[in-house]
């Protein structure tokens, strides 16, 4: 295929054809099996410099003006026909090497969506410093709500951070010691000493 695109942010072995840009986000979209949004698309071509942002958000828009892409209700993308036949046979023509990158990108930053929507992190500013609110939700469940107070916002984000990081660190320390669970507690302290 020939270079069509700006290089610039395109890391060796990127992307720098239009038509490899576009059969990267079809085949994306397709191997998620779920609707995404733009932007998702758009951060995992840049995570590893496969494609220059621009160029990918103007073949993002040339699908769905083409109407290989289509966007649903909730504003997320999803294939037509069209677009599905094109990552079906056209994937083979893509690196493996930038499949699997892109691959491996796109699944990880909708982990941090899902991790973000069911662990919520609110740092409130109060008159003496402030309030960080966790809380860890399933199915639409609050399983556990905890607000710390901090004196500083550089400790609040410390804290949104590392909640962020292993919510289930947290869940498993107060369960174990708010229900006297010594072994629990052992198995957890072990998986702290782990992470630091």
């Amino acid at each position: 295929m020939s270079f069509d695109t700006f290089d610039e942010g395109i890391n060796p072995g990127g992307m720098r054809s239009k038509n490899e840009i576009r059969i990267l986000i079809c085949y994306l979209i397709k191997s998620v099996k779920a609707p995404v949004s733009k932007e998702l698309i758009l951060e995992s071509l840049q995570k590893d410099g496969l494609a220059n942002y621009f160029e990918a958000s103007a073949c993002f828009d040339d699908l769905v003006k083409n109407r290989h892409i289509t966007v649903n209700d909730n504003n997320k993308y999803i294939l037509t026909e069209d677009g599905m036949m094109i990552a079906t046979q056209l994937e083979d023509s893509l690196a493996y090497t930038v499949k699997e990158k892109a691959f491996h990108c796109v699944m990880m930053l909708l982990e941090e969506e899902k991790t973000e929507r069911e662990n919520k992190v609110e740092i409130v500013k109060n008159e003496r410093g402030y309030n960080v609110k966790c809380s860890i939700t399933s199915e639409g469940l609050t399983i556990l709500s905890l607000e710390f107070y901090v004196p500083d916002y550089e400790q609040a984000k410390l804290v949104k951070k590392n909640f962020r990081k292993n919510p289930e660190l947290l869940y498993k320390t107060t369960i174990s010691v708010l229900s006297k669970q010594k072994d629990l507690l052992t198995d957890t302290l072990k998986d702290l000493e782990m992470l630091s």
